[in-house]
């Protein structure tokens, strides 16, 4: 009589359960926030009342610290009042993050002399919490270009790979030594495997809250050839030097950086240059004239006005312009590339989209890159 009952009894709570369970809504999952980072170049900044900007990306890194003596020092004077007013959009964006970038192109001759010794990565790490402390910043974001490579005639040592990852280190234990707030430290990447391979990324990246891949610049003002700077995809007319962002993110997750880690970096600015073979449009052609750069901005009021032509390379995903009364061809980035780039971001759950520099814009690439990762 008891088990009869028992069994009554178990059946009647699972029918009760069953009929509460098709009562509930479905559970709903936390949206994946991704980060949307802005370089903001103290020598051009202009920042201003763009308040509303501010909601449109989750951190800033201010570029560029300088190495002197072996410490992270203001590059600028005016940067005092920069940071002063980078924090200050924290009034329309409380979860605004604001780092300090430390050296970058002109500014990593020194990095190799701070960072060789136990002595000096002491100096160093030391110099660049205080440099935070100072301003009231969030963090800290290496920019060393690039560690074992000559760069900007840089000092350079093969011990750098070591040390690269050493200075990493001690960094984050006094960052989380500090107290209870969590304070970020980051790099800027080459996209490249040849900064790969003069770098422990694999150990490194275990000390990092993530990691920016300068996806650009493929092709500079160096180059003797005209080619995309920034494509998502190899270009089908590049088949001696497959470049691409793709590439690049492939090459990073292979040594063993965790795809949420990776942030892709794209440009806010065109190269251009002049007398290039006119084949295919210029595009991956010898030139032999100047050379530039030219900001988003500018660029897209030359296409408005006609002064350019825009045509697009599916296999690139890029856009590019060809003006044919004085072989001039300029590569860069637009709406339509940076959706097809936010959607490379979302399918493969990287953590974001970094871009240098804020200046560049005319409100529209940011603007793409707000609705598609908001």
């Amino acid at each position: 009589m008891f088990r009869i009952s028992l069994f009554f009894i178990v059946i009647f709570l699972f029918i009760s359960c069953s009929a509460k369970n098709e009562n509930k809504s479905p559970v709903k999952t936390d949206q994946k926030h991704y980060k949307v980072i802005a370089y903001v170049a103290g020598y051009q900044n202009n920042w201003g009342a763009n308040f509303e900007k501010a909601k449109q990306v989750t951190h800033i890194n201010y570029a560029f610290a300088n190495i002197k003596d072996g410490k992270v020092v203001l590059g600028n004077e005016k940067d005092v009042e920069d940071l002063q007013k980078l924090n200050a959009l924290k009034k329309v964006n409380s979860d605004l993050k604001i780092l300090i970038s430390v050296g970058g192109w002109s500014w990593s001759k020194n990095f190799s002399n701070a960072v060789l010794t136990e002595n000096s990565r002491q100096i160093f790490a030391n110099s660049a919490i205080d440099f935070m402390l100072k301003y009231q910043i969030d963090g800290i974001d290496l920019d060393w270009e690039y560690p074992g490579q000559i760069g900007d005639n840089n000092v350079y040592r093969k011990e750098d790979k070591e040390n690269f990852t050493s200075i990493l280190k001690l960094i984050r234990y006094k960052l989380d030594s500090l107290s209870n707030n969590k304070y970020l430290l980051t790099v800027a990447t080459g996209a490249n495997q040849n900064y790969l391979d003069h770098t422990n990324m694999k150990e490194a990246q275990k000390y990092l809250d993530f990691i920016n891949i300068m996806t650009y610049d493929f092709y500079t003002g160096g180059s003797k050839y005209t080619g995309h700077h920034a494509n998502l995809y190899n270009s089908e007319h590049n088949i001696k030097h497959p470049r691409s962002a793709e590439i690049a993110v492939e090459q990073h997750l292979k040594v063993g950086i965790p795809a949420n880690k990776l942030v892709l970096g794209v440009p806010f600015y065109g190269r251009w240059w002049k007398r290039v073979n006119p084949k295919n449009n210029g595009l991956y052609q010898p030139s032999t004239g100047v050379t530039g750069a030219y900001g988003y901005s500018q660029i897209a009021d030359s296409i408005k006005s006609k002064t350019f032509t825009s045509y697009w390379d599916k296999s690139a995903g890029a856009p590019y312009i060809w003006r044919e009364k004085d072989s001039l061809f300029l590569t860069y980035e637009n709406e339509q590339s940076l959706n097809i780039k936010s959607d490379f971001v979302k399918s493969n759950q990287l953590g974001g989209i970094m871009f240098w520099q804020f200046n560049g814009d005319n409100g529209e690439l940011l603007n793409t890159i707000d609705a598609q990762l908001k």
